[in-house]
């Protein structure tokens, strides 16, 4: 759970990568979850209400099948669970589905195609928290694209250096 400053509201992500979570930069909720009034602030009202009623007119097939991503800033930020200084924004966008997990998701960049090309649409810092497991392995390059491999964390605390495998199982159980 992700709690959401200056609210009593959590939202509640679903994840296959619990080792990236150091890398979440930003936070995507689908346009009909049931939060979006909750945590639309008042200077991001308009554009929010305009953006939902455009996503409410597209059948869900025709959201997945759309190249172009797109999504609007609700105004709030979420606590990271591991770091209490770092604010994450939440965003809603149509690739996000409220009947698929959660309708919540802890968006990385980093480490994840469709988080990558949305962070760099609206440009917003990507952190990397995954590495090459060795020289001779596969290699990141977050200028040009996410990089989706398996390795060691960097960037992620006290399991910097450790495998993916292991930081998965370590991280859940803290």
């Amino acid at each position: 759970d992700f709690t959401v400053c200056d609210t009593a509201h959590s939202l509640r992500v679903y994840t296959t990568r619990p080792d990236t979570i150091f890398g979440v930069d930003f936070m995507v909720i689908a346009p009909e979850h049931s939060l979006v009034a909750a945590l639309t602030t008042a200077e991001q009202q308009k554009t929010v209400e305009e953006y939902v009623a455009w996503v409410k007119s597209r059948s869900e097939r025709e959201r997945m099948a759309e190249k172009k991503i797109s999504g609007v800033f609700t105004g709030s930020y979420a606590q990271h669970p591991f770091d209490a200084n770092r604010k994450i924004p939440i965003w809603i966008a149509e690739y996000v589905l409220a009947g698929y997990g959660t309708g919540a998701i802890m968006a990385v960049p980093g480490h994840d195609e469709r988080d990558y090309e949305f962070a760099t649409q609206y440009q917003i810092p990507i952190v990397q928290v995954v590495a090459a497991a060795s020289a001779d392995g596969p290699q990141a390059d977050l200028s040009v694209a996410a990089f989706c491999e398996l390795g060691v964390a960097v960037n992620s605390g006290p399991w910097d250096g450790m495998r993916t495998e292991d930081v998965k199982q370590r991280i859940t159980a803290d």
